[in-house]
């Protein structure tokens, strides 16, 4: 994968990160300039220069660190500090190969990355020069299809009346033929230009920033490369020179050869794409309608005879280019500008009834709202975005991972408490049986308080798994595949599907387990579910319908197989442990996964 493929919509970020790099081989450059004169006065000037290049935010809130040059230099860092004290022989080394050789190439680098930024930016101006022609050509032509209107119009009136001279009625013939020729005009014109803008809007997003994209990962991705060489450089320098620290260099050499450029970019590939899909052409909006229909006695509408303009053309048009300084308000509905759309009859002409002109609801929606392109801010949202819990304000694969993450912390938690919950039975078993090494009484608020954590874990892990599913299929909706050939499904629940013949009193045996003392050691080793009847005792009614999402394999006792896709009947609810049980239409009932399900109750 490639920056002009995947970052698309991503120009700042490229920017940032371009930047991000040559300030990180500058800070090499300045680090190891600066050992070297640690190196010359003693070690413990060098562990402060080690601490002051050590990243100064915690490891897990750095997005940095997920970059292999960002844990190379870490690493690097860490190394120097171990054998600090005998660092003044390899100084002279370092100053020469790695300091003056890396400054001269930074140099180059920031040339390079100016050069490209430049031509990217001029693209954007000319993509934005074409837009504004667009704009002029089309303001023109409705212009000349309102002249055109009222001239036709004007020569209408003079031809009807008996008061009028031949002369002013061939004038304003004149002048109605004038204006139509001129509206024919502006028509082609905007036509030729809306084509054009297309076509240099396609090239602009599939070729000529693509190209320029590319071109910015190649640069940066050798200038990682050179950066991983000139940590290689170091501990060459320290081997020759102390070769009883051969252990310590070793371990920089390691680092440096660490540096994975191609792994590089897939990081910032994974950690800034935004998955949103690229916008479309624009639709040509014809104004030639209104200028070409004849009024007729059998016309209803305003007293001209107009007909019904589409207000599609007031509406906000989609997002286009990276480069927009802001974003300009969307135009306001017809609804807001002039009550409600001008009802129509069914030979599509106006209804009498109609409160206003559509043509002057369209002018003032025109003269309010100046239409431009929206930048990729919007796609990604402002500063000031608040922070919601379902990670809604991120775009949708960022929403995607930061749910998968707090899933898998939830799952690990959840564990814990349970391993403690086990821990803390066994404990109070041996108390009772021994009481001399502890009161078994002691040991209930603990497990009061873990049973509760798991709860409410419990209840945590649905939640994020639903929002994470609908996550997935918004990612997989913008990419256009289908959901099945590219979903993945959730996890089935950690708990075991419950017994049937329990299913109806397990509030009650919730209630006696955090009320009274746990079972003894060897109830907890049996399984939460030792039997269950495939027949149940009652042929109960269903109180839903349902549809598979997922394939399931009942592969355990108690669980049902379905097919994704599957009509199924629901039996019985989620009861907050994760399973649902459902009957299948060709016999058989059991229970699956309450994730795997789209349920809709009677």
């Amino acid at each position: 994968m490639d920056w002009g493929t995947e970052l698309w919509d991503q120009f700042e970020v490229l920017e940032r990160h371009t930047q991000w790099g040559l300030d990180l081989l500058d800070k090499y450059v300045k680090f190891v300039k600066e050992r070297a004169e640690v190196e010359q006065a003693y070690a413990k000037q060098l562990r402060s220069l080690v601490k002051k290049y050590l990243p100064k935010r915690p490891t897990k809130d750095d997005p940095e660190v997920k970059f292999s040059q960002q844990q190379s230099f870490v690493q690097l860092l860490q190394e120097v500090n171990d054998f600090a004290g005998q660092r003044e022989l390899v100084a002279e080394s370092l100053g020469i190969r790695v300091c003056l050789e890396l400054a001269k190439y930074s140099q180059e680098m920031k040339q390079e990355r100016k050069m490209h930024f430049q031509e990217g930016r001029r693209a954007q101006q000319q993509l934005e020069n074409g837009f504004k022609q667009l704009e002029t050509s089309k303001r023109k032509f409705e212009r000349d299809c309102r002249e055109a209107e009222k001239a036709a119009h004007t020569a209408e009136r003079l031809d009807q009346d008996i008061n009028a001279t031949k002369a002013d009625v061939e004038k304003a013939k004149q002048q109605a033929h004038l204006r139509n020729h001129m509206a024919e005009e502006s028509k082609n014109e905007y036509a030729a230009q809306l084509q054009r803008f297309n076509r240099d809007q396609a090239h602009f997003y599939f070729s000529q920033m693509p190209q320029i994209f590319d071109k910015l990962q190649d640069m940066d991705e050798r200038r990682a490369t050179r950066l991983g060489a000139g940590y290689g450089l170091l501990s060459e320098a320290e081997l020759q020179v102390v070769p009883i620290i051969g252990k310590c260099l070793e371990g920089m050499k390691v680092a440096a050869e660490s540096v994975d450029a191609k792994n590089d970019s897939q990081v910032l590939i994974e950690l800034h794409k935004s998955g949103f899909a690229r916008p479309g052409d624009l639709e040509f909006e014809d104004f030639s309608q209104v200028m070409s229909r004849v009024p007729s006695d059998s016309s209803l509408g305003t007293p001209d005879g107009r007909p019904e303009l589409r207000a599609a053309s007031s509406r906000s048009r989609p997002k286009r280019w990276p480069f927009g300084k802001k974003n300009k308000p969307r135009p306001p509905s017809l609804s807001l500008l002039g009550g409600h759309l001008p009802s129509t009859l069914s030979d599509g002409s106006l209804s009498p009834r109609s409160g206003r002109d559509p043509l002057a609801i369209l002018s003032e929606i025109s003269k309010s709202v100046k239409p431009r392109l929206a930048s990729f801010r919007s796609l990604r949202g402002g500063r000031g975005t608040v922070v919601t819990e379902d990670f809604s304000h991120l775009p949708p694969e960022q929403q995607r991972k930061r749910l998968q993450q707090q899933l898998e912390e939830r799952n690990r938690e959840l564990q814990k408490e349970e391993d403690q919950r086990e821990a803390l039975k066994k404990m109070k078993d041996v108390y009772e049986k021994t009481p001399q090494m502890g009161d078994p009484a002691s040991l209930e608020p603990r497990i009061a308080e873990t049973l509760g954590n798991i709860e409410r874990l419990k209840l945590e892990v649905q939640k994020y798994e639903a929002w994470l599913a609908e996550a997935e299929s918004r990612v997989l909706s913008n990419r256009g595949d289908s959901l099945s050939r590219h979903s993945r499904p959730p996890d089935p629940p950690a708990t075991a599907p419950p017994d049937s013949s329990s299913s109806s009193n397990s509030g009650s045996q919730d209630n006696k387990e955090s009320s009274e003392e746990p079972p003894s050691e060897e109830g907890q080793d049996t399984p939460i579910y030792t039997e269950f009847d495939e027949d149940f005792e009652e042929p109960a009614s269903p109180i839903g319908q349902c549809v598979a999402i997922y394939h399931f394999e009942g592969s355990s006792e108690g669980t049902i197989s379905m097919s994704e896709g599957e009509d199924l009947s629901l039996m019985e609810e989620d009861k907050g442990d994760g399973w649902t049980r459902v009957r299948r239409k060709q016999g058989g009932e059991g229970y699956v996964p309450t994730s795997y399900l789209q349920v809709t109750l009677n």
